[in-house]
């Protein structure tokens, strides 16, 4: 077969082509009304303490709610005094029933929004759970198809049987193909309905279990035992049940317990001053303000942004191992693309044949067309077609031919035509320049400096240049080159102009040369490549990356790839690709698209800025609450405070309930805003940090004080102040 080092990938399935959009697997509403019913329910489960310990800042408000329900009861059973009359008492007993059924609200509402994130995963996971079938396997004695079989359940295979697989039967398990070629539907595990080819050896060879074989048969090794395999990983993954917190999560939540142990410390050393001055605070007043100190806001929504994170990729069909490998995502700076498929459209056609001095334009085209017969890449039958089409040659009156196939060791293929008694007489050789002058040195020809100009040219513009040569007896001669032409995909350059504003640095990897390296890498926009890469290059290329303090990420499919797909930061390893890359990488995409590795770090980053957006949202509204309760907790004692009451709220009771509702009500208003995140927009960081200090910054600030004060309106309207 006809290829270069850089068209292994040529022997794949046509890939995707739009960097852009990506179809989106379980993509739902938000509000899906049988979600939203589960997460209602989950809603109360997650009352349990067991469960809020979990989060710092409400376990803080579910005992205050405890302690005002509690509070709520003492009343009912206080009798009116002298100096605490009746209807003081029914005031107070009303007030301190309002502000625990808020903050009970309050801790409902986190709990729906971490509900609502969860049960979109769950409602993934069901949908994965009906497409796992109990099939009967056709176990093998051994490894070859004529070895007898015995039929047994799918649970009790186990790692390292070998099992025959026909037209129309399921795959009873995860494993890896090591004999035949099947056409094989995934649309159970990718949701896409084209058949795909599986086969035996290469990067095309793992297969899943629960997948259906379309026709052909095939023999499977089991690379999983029951319960460990890529659905059941699928379905642990997307329902949350291993997900752990991340680094920045836990950052963040460790900054959130030590402000709610501060504000605690604030509350409880009020009650003294005001004792002091002669005016004590109810413990519910108290509560009250300790409830709207602490961020409850970003508290209450920071599980559900790590939640719908992963979310957000399973709809683009990406599976993350683990939270920490999308929130890499999104601080990723380095993104190495494999030309092929990536960057260009990955099948190289034959645009024209260019004939060295004294030769005929037909005889190269006579040549190529003999050595490409054979050749089932699309560049071999691009250059069939070619010849046929232009020279108008035909394949016909060719006997005694013995084709061979391309070689990494000799990086040609060609032909060799026999006489009747079975010796070569004619001789075609086409691959790699310097392979191909080598070859006609070894036997007897001469170089020539006008190729070299020749594959130079070609090379600069971007296109492959492979070197034609034939020996007629002893006699051996260049013949000329073929040029195959690489097309770069539309908008790459424009997305690449994109994550250079946002900071990234983009890599191409290729086989080719570096002057054909260089030129594609120009017409893309890339900011560097790496030419004539080998695993060990980029293994490399990702350390030095590394040591230089730079998150890279990067894709791949085969076995050869799997040591630099452990080694980054993210590594999406292609569903399509073999066991031993799936294992190494921490993302494995199921669509196979080595393009959505740009939107994998979109979604990354998306993630980042909205749970930055959201802290900075909940710092930022709670200034309006200071400015609510401090006065009327503390006006009565301290006459100067009525100052702050500059929202003119109408008694301290609706002022302290105002906020109350307010902080609870926030909470379930934001709940769209962590599962679908924050529109993401390829900007830098300085505009990007001005942008959400303006919208959710000076937005927080607004937006509480307009919000308490109607509160406020409202309770007056329907006289409900006390």
């Amino acid at each position: 077969m006809t290829q270069t080092p850089t068209s292994i990938h040529n022997q794949q399935e046509p890939l995707k082509t739009s960097p852009i959009k990506t179809r989106r697997k379980g993509d739902r509403s938000i509000f899906n009304p049988a979600i939203v019913r589960r997460a209602t329910l989950d809603s109360f489960k997650k009352l349990d303490p067991r469960w809020q310990v979990k989060n710092p800042v409400m376990f803080v408000v579910e005992i205050g709610s405890v302690i005002t329900t509690i509070e709520f009861i003492r009343l009912l059973f206080t009798t009116p005094s002298g100096t605490f009359t009746r209807d003081q008492l029914t005031a107070e007993t009303f007030f301190v029933l309002a502000v625990a059924i808020w903050l009970w609200f309050t801790v409902l509402f986190a709990n729906f929004a971490e509900a609502m994130a969860e049960g979109r995963g769950k409602a993934q996971a069901d949908t994965l759970r009906r497409t796992r079938k109990t099939t009967i396997a056709k176990r093998l004695k051994g490894r070859e198809r004529s070895a007898s079989y015995e039929e047994v359940q799918a649970p009790d295979l186990r790692k390292g049987n070998y099992v025959l697989v026909e037209a129309g039967d399921i795959i009873p398990g995860d494993g890896d193909v090591i004999e035949g070629v099947a056409s094989i539907d995934e649309s159970a595990i990718t949701g896409e309905s084209a058949p795909v080819v599986r086969e035996s050896g290469g990067d095309r060879s793992a297969v899943t279990g629960g997948t259906r074989v379309l026709s052909d048969w095939i023999i499977v090794q089991i690379s999983a035992n029951p319960g460990e395999t890529f659905l059941d990983r699928m379905i642990a993954l997307v329902e949350g049940a291993k997900r752990q917190k991340t680094p920045n999560e836990i950052a963040l939540n460790i900054l959130l317990a030590s402000l709610t142990i501060i504000f605690v410390l604030v509350c409880v050393s009020l009650e003294p001053f005001a004792i002091y001055s002669g005016m004590a605070v109810s413990v519910t007043t108290l509560i009250a303000l300790l409830v709207c100190l602490i961020p409850t806001t970003i508290g209450g929504l920071l599980s559900a942004i790590g939640i719908a994170g992963m979310d957000r990729m399973v709809q683009r069909n990406v599976l993350a191992m683990s939270g920490r490998a999308v929130e890499a995502a999104g601080d990723v700076d380095v993104l190495l693309l494999d030309k092929t498929g990536t960057i260009t459209l990955g099948n190289r056609m034959a645009s024209r044949l260019v004939p060295l001095a004294g030769i005929d334009e037909r005889d190269l085209a006579r040549a190529a067309l003999l050595s490409s017969l054979a050749d089932e890449t699309p560049e071999g039958r691009s250059i069939v077609k070619l010849a046929q089409e232009r020279y108008g040659l035909s394949e016909e009156g060719i006997t005694g031919a013995t084709f061979l196939p391309f070689s990494a060791q000799t990086r040609m293929s060609g032909v060799d035509l026999n006489n009747s008694h079975g010796v070569t007489t004619h001789a075609i050789r086409k691959g790699a320049g310097d392979a191909v002058k080598a070859y006609v040195q070894e036997h007897g020809g001469i170089s020539s400096a006008e190729l070299d100009d020749v594959v130079d040219s070609i090379a600069r513009a971007g296109s492959t240049p492979l070197v034609v040569a034939e020996t007629w007896g002893t006699k051996t001669r260049l013949l000329g080159v073929i040029e195959l032409k690489d097309i770069v995909k539309s908008g790459m350059r424009e997305r690449f102009d994109q994550l250079r504003t946002m900071g990234i640095r983009t890599v191409m990897i290729t086989g080719d040369n570096a002057l054909t390296a260089a030129a594609i890498a120009k017409e893309a926009g890339v900011d560097d490549f790496l030419a004539q890469a080998t695993p060990e290059t980029k293994l490399k290329l990702i350390r030095e990356q590394q040591v230089g303090g730079r998150m890279v990420a990067m894709t791949g499919d085969g076995t050869n790839d799997a040591p630099a797909l452990a080694q980054a930061d993210v590594g999406v390893a292609m569903n399509t690709g073999t066991q031993a890359a799936k294992e190494a990488a921490n993302m494995v995409d199921l669509d196979s698209n080595p393009t959505k590795l740009i939107e994998v770090v979109e979604v990354g980053k998306q993630l980042l800025i909205t749970r930055g957006a959201l802290t900075t949202f909940s710092i930022a509204n709670d200034v309006a609450k200071y400015f609510a309760i401090i006065p009327a907790a503390f006006a009565v004692t301290y006459p100067q405070l009525n100052a702050l009451n500059i929202m003119g709220l109408a008694t301290p009771h609706s002022a302290v309930l105002s906020a109350v509702i307010f902080n609870a009500i926030i909470i379930i208003v934001l709940v769209p805003l962590p599962l679908r995140g924050v529109k993401f927009r390829p900007i830098g960081a300085g505009p990007l940090l001005r942008r959400n200090l303006l919208i959710y910054g000076l937005g927080g600030i607004v937006i509480p004080f307009i919000g308490i004060k109607l509160i406020d309106l409202i309770l007056v309207a329907l006289h409900l102040t006390l």
